[in-house]
């Protein structure tokens, strides 16, 4: 469960949210999410849904990935990307290898050519399987990088590149889907109810995530925890729609930025997930509020001084694991000539979350309103129940501002005129 703990508001008046005052709307908008059927909502009942033939064949296929590779290329960008980054980060280590998967690198999020060369290079004495994600095949960045590693897989391995490239788009159309259907690729299917940055828990995500060595049936548990426990229109019983009122009430104070910050250096693509999550489903009609991130302790020494006494346009929600599976104690020293025997007793995890605690009461005192989201410890379970709530949250928020949660015309935009400008 998560905790949503609400400190360190600015004045008295927001203190005191008037509850009552959104209950009919929050109950409204629940209602609508939950009998559309024309809109982008069918990730709300997936992990309810039980799909157990999907995830055995996403299961099976990662196990032969593992079996016959050393490296999965995964090719995608936004939402094909960011999701299951964030949870591969998240959950396996920061250095050497997991011992139940293995190495999954990820191209088509740039168009840098230092990255694709140095790619390529990096593969030369490994064995390959590549992944393509995406719904259209037309996204210029992923679409460069396909037809590289396309034709890098073919030179290498001949007829068997078939066979060890995998394409995951839509069901019925697209141009990634005809290329699909004509080279005999294996394919998973993004379902059509489901957008790029709602679809970290389909096959977009589960692949890479399972070859990394994630368990994906804790991941889809939690998020189907959440998914029942979040399913209640009373705002009262509804933690999602809290932190979504709590958003929307300090937006019309005049906040602008919200500043997602943890205290692990893992969750720092988990935080560029939330920010495209939140970004591209409020920032529209010039409303929305900013999404901006930081990893604490490291950016206390770089943005801290900011924050604490810059202008008055942030608020801060801290996420923290109270149980990080891996940790290291502070050894005594006889000579203690670093004058740090005082910390003998404690664990890095344990300062780290001193260091949270303390962080808290500093940039409340220095008058910046501070959301906490707390969960029990850093695993799969947790982290599809909060990648659930976050979505839920979303959702809620985006329409509190009367924005569609669900498109994106921005970003089209700057892709026509990217294109234009190549075809001149």
């Amino acid at each position: 469960m998560i905790q949503l703990l609400q400190t360190g508001i600015l004045n008295e008046s927001l203190i005191q949210i008037e509850w009552g005052n959104y209950t009919q709307s929050v109950a409204a908008i629940h209602r609508h999410l939950e009998n559309s059927n024309s809109e982008m909502t069918g990730w709300l009942n997936s992990p309810i849904e039980n799909n157990v033939e999907l995830v055995n064949s996403i299961q099976q296929n990662a196990y032969k990935i593992k079996m016959l590779a050393d490296v999965l290329v995964v090719i995608g960008i936004g939402g094909s990307f960011l999701g299951a980054k964030a949870i591969q980060d998240a959950l396996t280590p920061y250095f050497g290898d997991c011992a139940n998967g293995i190495e999954v690198v990820y191209v088509g999020q740039n168009m840098s050519g230092a990255y694709i060369r140095q790619l390529l290079n990096s593969l030369e004495h490994k064995e390959v399987y590549v992944n393509i994600i995406s719904k259209s095949g037309t996204t210029m960045e992923p679409a460069l990088a396909f037809r590289v590693l396309r034709q890098y897989m073919e030179k290498r391995y001949g007829e068997e590149a078939q066979n060890r490239i995998i394409v995951t788009t839509d069901a019925e159309k697209g141009l990634l889907k005809a290329i699909a259907e004509k080279s005999g690729y294996q394919q998973f299917l993004i379902p059509a109810n489901i957008g790029g940055r709602y679809s970290v828990l389909t096959p977009v995500g589960l692949l890479p995530i399972a070859v990394a060595g994630v368990d994906i049936e804790k991941l889809l548990a939690g998020a189907k925890q959440a998914a029942i426990v979040l399913k209640n229109e009373n705002l009262d019983q509804n933690e999602a729609y809290r932190y979504a009122v709590i958003r929307q009430e300090l937006y019309k104070k005049g906040y602008q930025i919200e500043l997602l910050a943890s205290f692990e250096p893992g969750l720092t693509k988990l935080h560029e997930w939330w920010k495209q999550l939140f970004g591209e489903s409020e920032g529209k009609e010039k409303k929305g509020l900013f999404p901006a991130t930081v990893s604490y302790s490291t950016d206390l020494h770089a943005i801290g001084q900011f924050i604490q006494d810059g202008s008055p346009i942030i608020f801060e929600t801290l996420l923290h694991f109270k149980e990080i599976l891996c940790d290291y104690h502070v050894p005594f020293d006889s000579e203690n000539d670093d004058q740090l025997n005082y910390l003998a007793n404690y664990s890095f995890n344990e300062i780290n979350a001193i260091s949270k605690q303390g962080t808290a009461m500093a940039h409340a005192d220095g008058g910046v309103p501070i959301i906490q989201l707390e969960l029990e410890r850093l695993d799969a379970y947790h982290l599809g129940y909060l990648i659930y709530f976050f979505m839920k949250a979303c959702a809620m928020s985006a329409y509190l501002l009367q924005v569609n949660p669900f498109d994106q015309p921005g970003v089209e935009a700057y892709k026509k005129k990217m294109l234009q400008l190549l075809q001149e």
